[in-house]
């Protein structure tokens, strides 16, 4: 244990040491205390990048309950390190059950937190799950990522928001960067470490052209990759067509592509109905934030089953005797199968996400309960941060 938190800290170190934002606002906050009082609740990919954040709320006068937002994204030498500072408990491991994931929830809300940072909406889901039984003291919520802002969305349309809610995915410094470059290099660093195999010249299909799957196009193209985008949108798919990448339906794309990557946020994007259209070798990544965009019981279900080929990749036996391979279990490739978006972007992210969280632990009194936008101010001073320490201008 004591090698695995050496190692854990030496990590958190290299990603705070490239983190900027965060030194920056972390000295404030260390001044300032904004935090002093409050019980965080944090459920978010948990990595050396997230552990910088929690560390930046502790030294803000906080408390913290940390949890993961998915069963294979967390590192357990990062936990084990966070889990060592004062004042930051951790419950989280790789491989949790989707049981256990629910029970580590159901912990986080009983630490009665007066504010949540999360990614995926599940936190906030059960919360309005248990109506008046919700955490009495929680004044705020900040969210990290698409499928978690829809979840707010549709909690706000039905009535059941009962907090104010900062949509921190729908920051232009968080889906022009995060969900562009960030997902697009760490999807294609997970593909390549999983794989070992060479990208250019392969067919690639990206499903869904949203920021994210502009970013895993623009980098596929860098590769070398023949792109085909597949996207429901009519003026996405245009978008896409207009960047020079070609546009099919899924129905033709399916049986051309070497490489597939879901990045829809909808389940069963690949399943049953597809899966007797995949050519022979076709390696699957998902790079959604749920493991439902790849159905992989039907791909079990299809042929043989799995049989695991080296760490992140199973190999399912399909009729025909073609074999279908893929990445992460059909988890969030890029934190499944490799260490998630670079540690910059992260810095960016979560630089919105702390001034966020202040925002609302200032001023939850002043604001309806309904989802609410990242104020312009804390976007504007988080970009001035970025250009004065990235820029050799």
């Amino acid at each position: 244990m004591t090698a695995s938190i050496t190692t854990g800290q030496k990590k958190i170190d290299w990603a705070r040491s490239h983190m900027p934002v965060q030194q920056a606002i972390s000295a404030r906050f260390r001044s300032e205390k904004p935090f002093a009082g409050h019980r965080i609740g944090m459920s978010l990919h948990l990595e050396a990048k997230t552990a910088s954040l929690a560390v930046s709320l502790a030294e803000g006068g906080a408390s913290l309950y940390v949890i993961e937002s998915n069963p294979l994204a967390t590192q357990d030498d990062v936990a084990a390190a966070l889990g060592t500072i004062g004042n930051i408990t951790v419950n989280a491991r790789r491989g949790v059950s989707e049981e256990e994931h629910k029970q580590h929830i159901e912990s986080l809300l009983e630490t009665d937190p007066t504010l949540i940072v999360e990614d995926g909406g599940e936190v906030i889901a059960r919360i309005a799950e248990r109506g008046s039984d919700r955490s009495p003291s929680l004044v705020g919520l900040s969210e990290e990522t698409t499928t978690g802002v829809e979840q707010l969305a549709s909690l706000q349309e039905e009535g059941k928001l009962e907090i104010p809610a900062i949509a921190v995915n729908s920051a232009r410094m968080k889906y022009l960067l995060d969900n562009r470059y960030g997902t697009g290099q760490s999807t294609w660093d997970a593909i390549m470490r999983a794989s070992n195999l060479l990208i250019a010249g392969k067919m690639v299909l990206i499903v869904g052209y949203g920021w994210c799957g502009k970013g895993l196009a623009i980098r596929a193209r860098g590769l070398g990759a023949r792109v085909v985008v597949c996207e429901l949108d009519e003026i996405k798919a245009v978008e896409a067509l207009m960047e020079g990448f070609a546009v099919a339906p899924l129905e033709r794309a399916l049986p051309m592509a070497e490489i597939i990557i879901t990045a829809t946020g909808r389940p069963g994007v690949i399943g049953a109905g597809e899966i007797p259209l995949l050519r022979d070798g076709v390696i699957l990544a998902n790079a959604g934030h749920f493991a439902f965009e790849i159905d992989r019981d039907a791909l079990a279900a299809a042929g043989s089953g799995e049989k695991p080929m080296r760490e992140g990749v199973d190999a399912y036996g399909l009729p025909g005797g073609r074999t279908a391979y893929l990445l992460g279990r059909g988890e969030l490739v890029n934190l499944s199968v490799a260490d998630g978006h670079p540690i910059e972007i992260m810095d960016i992210s979560f630089g919105l996400q702390a001034l966020s969280l202040e925002y609302l632990g200032s001023n939850h009194t002043a604001l309806e309960a309904k989802v609410h936008p990242v104020p312009e101010d804390i976007e504007r001073a988080v970009a001035r941060i970025v250009l004065a320490t990235l820029s050799p201008a």
